[in-house]
């Protein structure tokens, strides 16, 4: 018997994506609005910074509706999702608002109308994970070159999240599972990192250790977010949790789920990157010639590291 991936459905799910003005809810809002679906994007209340509000502006010019709310008001959550009629729930909130999303748990279960609902896991398994603190306690909440820079990661575009996580709403083999991203062609040592930057930019650059003990500093140097940077850091580039386990029952990754979907790859990223510095360095030049002065010779100074705020 084939068991069908998609979950039934008549129509495109309404998907409200909560924390669409951040780094990675703004790639979701982009690839819901992209398959077509009714995008709401929750907007906090109250004057937003200009760079919120002109992506506010650019999601509804493409069809978004904003509705403005905070996950923590239990009432004002349930109204919002029972006047929208909203199928699909997908949060994108940082760490500080990690335990609101509790609340939001609650509003929908007094709803009870939600189909779907993606908590904002984007990044480590809290499950496999060990940080060192303050990392730590934001795991508990929820519930250069590192070592001898050989410890491998994965690395993954924001458009790529977006499209594997709309993806994966209607996949029935996702529905109560970890779904992991994990592709091999993007899985990179920061040794490799940096050996792609130098073939990218045609030269060789000095290469500064951060040891572990550097880390580890840092880490209990407890200067917030420059400490939990670090720890993170030590558990991806040091311990390698995201290379050193095996997958369970619970687990899917979506290369399996979608073979013949393919991920934008680090090198092509790294291009982008060339291309501005390019740019940037030209219009740098340009001043320069129209006051007389010399350009001056690329110097990379290689600096000992120290764990600071």
């Amino acid at each position: 018997m084939t068991v069908p991936s998609a979950i039934p459905t008549d129509t495109k799910g309404r998907v409200l994506v909560i924390g669409a003005t951040g780094f990675i809810g703004r790639y979701v809002a982009e690839a819901s609005l992209s398959a077509g679906r009714p995008t709401y994007i929750l907007v906090r209340p109250g004057a937003a910074p200009p760079s919120k509000a002109a992506i506010v502006k650019a999601f509804q010019d493409k069809g978004a509706i904003p509705i403005h709310g905070v996950i923590n008001d239990k009432p004002l959550m349930e109204k919002i999702l029972r006047e929208h009629e909203i199928d699909i729930v997908i949060s994108a909130v940082g760490g500080s608002s990690i335990l609101d999303q509790l609340v939001l748990v609650e509003a929908m279960k007094s709803v009870k109308t939600v189909k779907r609902f993606l908590p904002s896991e984007f990044g480590h398994d809290v499950d496999r994970a060990d940080p060192v603190e303050p990392g730590l306690a934001m795991y508990q909440e929820k519930r250069m070159i590192y070592g001898d820079g050989s410890v491998k990661a994965y690395f993954v575009h924001g458009t790529d999240i977006g499209k594997f996580t709309m993806m994966a709403v209607d996949d029935i083999r996702t529905v109560k599972k970890n779904v992991h991203f994990r592709p091999p062609a993007n899985c990179y040592s920061i040794n490799d990192l940096a050996s792609m930057w130098e073939k990218k930019i045609g030269r060789t650059l000095p290469r500064v250790t951060i040891s572990e003990d550097d880390l580890l500093a840092a880490a209990a140097a407890n200067c917030i977010p420059q400490s939990i940077v670090a720890s993170f850091t030590h558990d991806i580039f040091i311990k390698g949790c995201q290379v050193n386990f095996y997958d369970g029952a619970g687990d899917v990754e979506v290369t399996a789920l979608y073979p013949s979907e393919t991920f934008r790859s680090l090198e092509d990223c790294f291009e982008d990157f060339v291309v501005m510095i390019k740019d940037e360095d030209k219009e740098d030049k340009i001043e320069r010639g129209k006051k007389g002065l010399p350009n001056p010779k690329p110097v990379v100074e290689a600096l000992p590291v120290t764990a600071m705020c």
